[in-house]
């Protein structure tokens, strides 16, 4: 079972590589914009 599990591991590995030269690096999700308090009481 070792043996099946480390070739799963390579393929993974492997698919990922070839993803990442493709589309780029994983995007990261975006980030929330941080609510800026304005001070309208003028």
């Amino acid at each position: 079972m070792d043996f099946i599990e480390d070739i799963l591991d390579r393929l993974t590995d492997w698919a990922r590589k070839i993803l990442d030269a493709l589309l780029g690096p994983e995007s990261q999700p975006e980030q929330e914009a941080i609510p800026v308090p304005v001070d309208d009481r003028y």
